[in-house]
């Protein structure tokens, strides 16, 4: 990656003649306050590696032009109903927020916080997305080890469960996953060994080419997440993500895979924690709504031996409820079923074909794993979703 440290731009001048009278163009004179950060138009453009604190301006227009890392000790600090437009270039294109540092995205219900595409006609995967490091525990290294993010290549992991990456509030991206390679895949929101002291409350990925949001490691709780066509998974965790997704919202679109895709640890690098330890979050509140019972598809699959509580499931339209895979070795899956540590306190089924299928080599009952209460209602996404997510 090509470093290069950006100045900030801090305003834009406009000069104009007078057109009417003798037929010239306007001037545009852009003044900043090092001698001439670059602008898009009348944008002001957001790029490469940060060493200082950046705070954007909700009335100024911003564009994402290509990879952009805020470095450790910086602070991203953006305010309620600003937009920042990312260049539709593909997985060229991302907002980092390295291991000790801050970003500060506080929307509200009627001012969210937008990242989306410059396209005139957008697409899923128009560029990357939004990926944030933090120093919590993972499942792929020991100790206060990192590993490496698959965008950027950045540090993440390390022993500090309530490291804290900053807030993420009433924030929605839009039209983000490009591509890098079939190894490396941008998400809507990426958590890579983020901390529980990191606030992550109302969000939303819409119409992403990757997952909507996929948790490597870490503690962090999250709230109130809505992810609304994703053409991969919509939630996806793995490397031993241990916190709290409260109140989840997914509906499927006519590209999609998994409602949740859940692994225990990453497969391709391994369980190498000492001891080892798998995925387990609490999950509650949670409703997933697929296209229909004949689409063939699962809501929910769990495999490589991810544990989880499961509290107030809605699933609708799908073939299959959950798909739970493994092993009696390396991916024990049915083994945390029967432990207790798998297990989903109630759930309702609506238009589901198999509520249960059992790949794991253990052997158990579907009451042995799930409880059904057809008087549930799963998550209240009328109420919290209202106003700042789009349908």
């Amino acid at each position: 990656m090509k470093t290069k440290i950006l100045s900030i731009v801090f305003l834009s001048v406009l000069l104009f003649t007078s057109c009417g009278e003798d037929g010239t163009s306007d001037i545009v004179i852009n003044i900043d306050g090092n001698g001439g950060a670059p602008t898009t138009g009348n944008a002001i453009e957001i790029n490469g590696n940060y060493t200082t604190d950046l705070t954007l301006d909700a009335t100024k227009e911003y564009i994402l032009t290509g990879p952009t890392i805020f470095e450790t000790g910086t602070t991203l600090t953006i305010p309620a109903g600003t937009v920042i437009k990312a260049s539709a270039t593909g997985a060229d294109v991302y907002l980092a927020i390295a291991q000790g540092a801050k970003i500060k995205a506080e929307g509200t219900s009627s001012q969210p916080i937008i990242f989306t595409s410059s396209a005139t006609t957008p697409n899923a995967g128009d560029w990357g997305g939004l990926i944030i490091l933090g120093k919590a525990p993972i499942n792929s290294v020991s100790g206060s080890s990192t590993s490496t993010s698959e965008i950027a290549n950045l540090p993440y992991g390390g022993t500090a469960a309530d490291d804290n990456s900053g807030i993420l509030r009433y924030v929605r991206v839009e039209y983000s996953g490009g591509k890098a390679d079939g190894q490396s895949e941008n998400n809507g929101f990426s958590f890579y060994g983020v901390g529980n002291k990191t606030v992550i409350e109302y969000i939303q990925m819409f119409e992403g080419n990757d997952d909507g949001v996929e948790f490597f490691g870490g503690t962090v709780n999250v709230s109130n997440v809505s992810v609304v066509n994703a053409q991969d998974d919509s939630i996806d965790w793995t490397e031993g993500y241990t916190g709290t997704i409260t109140d989840a919202y997914v509906k499927h679109g006519p590209d999609h895979d998994k409602g949740i895709e859940a692994d225990g640890y990453n497969t391709d690098i391994g369980n190498n924690s000492n001891p080892k330890y798998f995925s387990k979050p609490t999950v509650t509140n949670l409703t997933i709504i697929g296209l229909g019972s004949g689409t063939g598809n699962e809501a929910i699959r769990l495999r490589a031996g991810t544990q989880g509580i499961f509290t107030n499931v809605w699933i609708e339209g799908f073939n299959e409820g959950f798909d739970l895979d493994g092993d009696q070795g390396d991916n024990p899956t049915g083994a945390g079923v029967l432990s207790g540590d798998l297990n989903v306190n109630s759930v309702i089924f609506a238009d589901v074909n198999v509520k249960l299928k059992n790949d794991t080599g253990s052997t158990f009952t579907d009451a042995d794993f799930y409880t059904e209460d057809n008087t549930l209602t799963g998550t209240d996404y009328a109420t919290w979703g209202a106003n700042w997510t789009r349908k």
